[in-house]
């Protein structure tokens, strides 16, 4: 249950194909998907049932569990309540932080070139409006994801969205923790449904479930399947894969941690990545030995030993700090993790990331559970294109403007222009019938002043 230590300057074409190529692995199972998606679409509470029993192997009674989360919120031991509260206050906190204003400003009508320019008015503005309805997926399965749920439902209701669903896979008993996790977070329904099934029914709706705007959250090839598949008619947060953690570490770093990360990161999944760089040789090879003695010790031995044998996991030596920043921007992961001495000097020089964990004391873990930050992050180096679950997820943006005559006077020749560069004629005349309008309206009247007064002259 080693991993291996190799040198970055010499991996083969494809060892590095193992480590920057990373999928979803959605491609397999995208056939089979799309069946389930379609037939939840056409069939409802009928076809989410039997695919419960199917793949679930559970029978399920009530879809609808909202009133057993309600009812687990008070069951639960109180240390584990405290903790999902704090954990909710800590994300609900940070998140509350990202909650943009809207705004409306005057800016010159004479355009960028010439910004105090002319007179009139040219008043640009952007505002922001929540989802009305969005649904959130918490993994089941071989655990159990509260965390999830916090990740997913309270960002959504601090932006506002006035119906959050929550969708966990179905089990003969439901954990109690994570339906705890729904009530606490705010979640407005719970759905006893998983995988793709869960994902078409919150997409389209069924007699039981609403339909919604959006769907977001971690899950399985599955369930990764299903988002490609609804994207479209819904939107979708991205396409996520197993999960993964880098760590950046120099001779300063203590191996027994960056080893207790990797080992973390490992029990997540048998497809998960864990990853350490470092520039020293002594390091390396300490935290190699350190990942066999820990991971042997873990309930989770058999996911994690399988994770390490993955292609995409390793310890890597760099000549260098440099070449090792260099691979980790090309790796892009969910998780950074920099255990250096100057570790905000790295920080500087990374562009690519999920989530950044710096210093010692700072462990994946703290970001997964109860930081504050948001663990809905992307994988596969989806970071060098995307950032992860916000606030920003669950908002629509509209840009306001209003000109008065002499502001579109002054962009008149500018609108025209263009427009009959692009052979739009109707646009340049939406422009000059303002004028000509207002023109027409001010000669009707002066005629109709001169009317009147013959007549009363009369």
């Amino acid at each position: 249950m080693t991993l291996q230590v190799r040198e970055i300057s010499e991996l083969s074409p494809e060892e590095r194909a193992a480590f920057f190529d990373r999928d979803a692995g959605i491609q397999d199972v995208r056939a089979d998907v799309e069946k389930i998606v379609d037939r939840v679409r056409t069939e409802g509470d009928v076809a989410v049932r039997e695919f419960c029993r199917e793949f679930d192997g559970v029978e399920v009674g009530n879809l609808d569990v909202t009133d057993a989360a309600e009812r687990a919120s008070d069951e639960i031991d109180d240390d584990v309540r405290e903790a999902i509260e704090t954990a909710a206050a800590n994300v609900r906190e940070f998140h509350e932080r990202q909650v943009p204003d809207d705004w409306r400003d005057s800016f010159g009508v004479g355009g960028a070139a010439n910004d105090d320019g002319g007179s009139g008015l040219r008043e640009l503005g952007r505002r922001f409006r929540p989802l009305e309805r969005v649904g959130v997926y918490a993994p089941g399965g071989t655990a159990a994801y509260p965390s999830s749920v916090l990740m997913g439902v309270v960002p959504a209701k601090v932006a506002g969205v006035e119906h959050v669903a929550l969708a966990t896979p179905p089990a003969e008993e439901l954990n109690p923790v994570t339906l705890a996790a729904a009530h606490v977070a705010g979640a407005d329904a719970v759905y006893s449904v998983g995988g793709a099934q869960a994902i078409g029914a919150l997409a389209y709706g069924t007699e039981t479930v609403n339909a919604v705007q959006k769907v977001v959250g971690p899950g399985n090839k599955w369930v990764t399947a299903a988002k490609a598949a609804v994207r479209g008619d819904v939107d979708i947060d991205f396409l996520a894969g197993p999960s993964e953690v880098l760590v950046l570490a120099d001779a300063t770093a203590d191996p027994e941690l960056i080893a207790a990360d990797l080992v973390a990161q490992a029990e997540h999944d048998p497809n998960s990545s864990v990853v350490a760089v470092t520039d020293d040789d002594d390091l390396a090879s300490d935290v190699a030995a350190a990942v066999e003695t820990q991971a042997s010790n873990r309930e989770r031995e058999g996911v994690i030993s399988d994770a390490l044998e993955n292609d995409a996991s390793g310890v890597l030596h760099a000549r260098s700090m440099s070449e090792a920043v260099l691979f980790a921007e090309e790796y892009a992961a969910e998780h950074l993790s920099i255990q250096s001495d100057d570790d905000e000097a790295l920080l500087d020089r990374i562009t690519n990331a999920g989530s950044v964990f710096l210093g010692p004391y700072t462990p994946v873990a703290a970001g997964d559970y109860a930081s504050g930050t948001n663990h809905v992050l992307p994988t596969s180096g989806g970071a060098k294109r995307y950032g992860g679950l916000s606030v920003d997820t669950f908002l629509r943006s509209t840009t306001v403007q209003r000109l008065d005559r002499d502001g579109l006077g002054a962009l008149s020749e500018t609108i025209t222009t263009l427009a009959a560069a692009e052979g739009l004629e109707a646009h340049a005349e939406s422009v000059r019938a303002r004028f000509d309008s207002a023109s027409a309206t001010s000669s009707n009247s002066a005629g109709e002043t001169e009317s009147d007064d013959s007549d009363d002259d009369a």
